[in-house]
C-alpha cells in the first residue's frame, strides 16, 4: 500500500487535496481535505439580518446567485412573506441563469480538458479533443468563453450586475423589467440557445434533446452524426466502459427542488432518490445532520440540526483532516447535483442511464448537459410570463426575533441556509453548500462521503502522481470548495 497526495487541484473553483491510498494500481482509500477556513459563519453572528445580503454573496465568485437567494429564502421565512408572481419569475431567471452559466464552464473549461491529455493518444477521439478542448487554447474553448460573457449580460438587465447582485430580497426582486426590455433579454436568451444547438448539441434542437427517453435513445441519436457537436465527442469517450463506470456514488440523490412556482411546487421535483428502491421518497429536513467529528471544528454535542448548528475552530484537533463538515440526511451519505434534481424531477434518460450505470462520471455530466437543454426553454417561459404593471416585490418586516429556513438548488446541487434571530441580531447562521454534502469527511461511524466513496477503485498508472481517473471523479462532482469552507 502506498499514499499519494493529490493536490491543489487545477480546473477547481477553490482549494482541494485528496489523500489516496493506492495498492495494484487502484485506490483503496480516500481522504478529501478542504484546507482552507473562512468563517463567514462567524462574521454574520450579530449583524443585522438584512445584511446577509450583503455578505453571502461574497462567499463565493460564481455562485454568488445561488447565495443571495438562498439567504433571501430564509429572510421570507422569517418574515413570513410571499413573494408575487412576476418577482418569482425573475428571481428564477437570475437563479438559473447563473446556473447554465455554471454547467457550461464545467463542461467547456474545467471537465473536457482533461480528455486532450497525452494520456489518451491513440483514442480515436483524441485529436479532436485536443483541437477543441486544450486549455486555454481550444477552438471550443474559445467560443464557450464568449458564450457565457454575452449569457451573463442577462444579469445586467435582470439585477444590476454579476457577481454579488444586490437586487434580490425576501419579497422578490427591486428590478421591475419593462416590455422592451423583455424583448431584447428574449433575443439573448435565443442568443444562447443558439450556441447550445449549434455547438453542444451538433443542431439539435433543445426541446429534441430533452425528449431522449431512454439511454438507447441518447446512443442512436449519437450514431445518427458522431463527429458533429461536442456532447458527442464526449460520449464517444464514454463508450470505454472503464471511463463510463468511473466514480460510482451512494446511490441516495437529495433534491430541495428547484424554481419554485408562484402556483405551489417546483419545475423540478423535490425528494431523496433511492436508486436501490427505484424510489422517490419525501425529503425530511428535519433529518438533516452535520458530524463535525473528522472536521477541525467542535464536535460538542454530537451531529447537530443545521438549525443548532455550531462552527467553532479547533485548528489541532486530534483525528480531524478537513475543514468541512460531514452532512448526513437520516445518518445517510447522499450525493447532491443536476443528477439528483432530473432523479427527483422523474427524466426518463437519466432514471434510464442510472438505473443502468449507477451515479458515475457518465450520467453525472449527462444530468448537468441534459439541464442545458431543460433550462433555456423554462427562462423563455418565465420572461413571457411577466406582466407589466403587477409588483415585482412585496416589502419584508424582519422580526426582532425568529428562524427561518432558505433552500434552492444551486448548480451544484442542495444549498441550505439556516438563520436564528434574537434582539433583532443574528444570533446563529449555518450553510451547507452542495459540496459540503459531496466532499463531506468520515462520520463518526466511519463511513466516507459520497467523493470519498466514489474514488475507490479508481485506477491509478504506474508513474502517475495526479491521476487522470482521479481528476474525471473530482471533476464530474464540480465542486466549489470555497462554497464548502465559507
Amino acid at each position: 500500500m502506498t499514499r499519494l497526495i493529490v493536490g491543489p487541484f487545477n480546473r477547481v473553483e477553490g482549494d482541494l487535496e485528496v489523500t489516496l491510498d493506492v495498492a495494484d494500481g487502484r485506490v483503496r482509500a480516500a481522504h478529501v481535505n478542504s484546507p482552507m477556513y473562512r468563517g463567514f459563519e462567524q462574521i454574520l453572528c450579530g449583524k443585522a439580518p438584512h445584511d446577509a445580503l450583503v455578505y453571502v454573496p461574497r462567499i463565493c465568485g460564481i455562485c454568488s446567485v445561488s447565495q443571495s437567494v438562498a439567504a433571501a429564502q430564509a429572510l421570507a421565512d422569517l418574515a413570513g412573506v410571499a413573494m408575487p408572481a412576476n418577482g418569482r419569475h425573475v428571481t428564477n431567471a437570475i437563479l438559473a441563469i447563473e446556473n447554465l452559466a455554471d454547467h457550461l464552464t464545467h463542461f467547456y473549461l474545467f471537465f473536457m480538458p482533461d480528455f486532450a491529455r497525452a494520456a489518451y493518444a491513440g483514442r480515436a477521439w483524441h485529436g479532436e479533443a485536443v483541437a477543441r478542448f486544450t486549455a486555454d487554447r481550444g477552438e471550443q474553448v474559445r467560443q464557450a468563453i464568449a458564450a457565457r460573457q454575452r449569457w451573463f449580460e442577462l444579469l445586467g438587465t435582470l439585477a444590476g450586475k454579476w457577481p454579488h447582485t444586490q437586487g434580490l430580497e425576501p419579497g422578490g426582486s427591486t428590478r421591475a423589467v419593462e416590455p422592451a426590455e423583455r424583448t431584447r433579454l428574449l433575443a439573448r436568451v435565443r442568443e444562447f440557445r443558439g450556441f447550445l444547438e449549434r455547438e453542444l448539441f451538433g443542431g439539435t434542437p433543445l426541446e429534441a434533446f430533452d425528449a431522449l427517453a431512454s439511454e438507447e435513445a441518447l446512443w442512436a441519436w449519437h450514431a445518427a452524426q458522431p463527429a458533429r457537436g461536442d456532447f458527442r465527442l464526449f460520449l464517444s469517450a464514454m463508450l470505454d466502459p472503464a471511463l463510463a463506470a468511473l466514480g460510482p456514488g451512494p446511490g441516495r440523490y437529495l433534491s430541495y427542488g428547484a424554481y419554485p412556482r408562484p402556483e405551489g411546487g417546483h419545475a423540478f421535483a423535490a425528494g431523496v432518490w433511492d436508486a436501490a428502491l427505484r424510489q422517490l421518497q419525501p425529503l425530511d429536513t428535519a433529518a438533516i445532520r452535520e458530524d463535525a467529528t473528522h472536521a477541525w471544528l467542535s464536535d460538542a454535542g454530537g451531529p447537530r440540526h443545521p438549525s443548532e448548528g455550531l462552527t467553532q475552530p479547533e485548528a489541532d484537533k486530534p483525528g480531524a483532516y478537513t475543514w468541512n463538515k460531514a452532512p448526513r440526511l437520516s445518518g445517510q451519505v447522499v450525493e447532491t447535483g443536476a443528477i439528483a434534481r432530473q432523479l427527483a424531477a422523474g427524466h426518463p434518460l437519466v432514471h434510464d442511464a442510472v438505473a443502468r450505470h449507477g451515479g458515475t462520471v457518465f450520467t453525472r455530466v449527462l444530468a448537468r448537459v441534459l439541464e442545458l437543454a431543460r433550462v433555456v426553454p423554462l427562462i423563455e417561459a418565465w420572461l413571457q410570463a411577466l406582466q407589466p404593471q403587477q409588483p415585482y416585490c412585496e416589502a419584508a418586516r424582519l422580526p426582532a426575533d425568529g428562524e427561518g429556513m432558505g433552500l434552492n438548488e444551486a448548480a451544484r446541487g442542495s444549498l441550505g441556509h439556516w438563520v436564528s434571530v434574537r434582539g433583532g441580531r443574528i444570533a446563529n447562521y449555518q450553510i451547507v453548500a452542495p459540496t459540503s454534502w459531496n466532499f463531506s469527511p468520515r462520520d463518526a461511524g466511519g463511513t466516507p462521503g459520497a467523493l470519498e466513496q466514489a474514488l475507490v477503485g479508481a485506477p491509478v498508472r504506474e508513474g502517475e502522481d495526479t491521476p487522470v481517473a482521479v481528476q474525471h471523479i473530482v471533476r464530474s462532482f464540480d465542486p466549489c470548495m470555497v462554497c464548502t469552507v465559507h
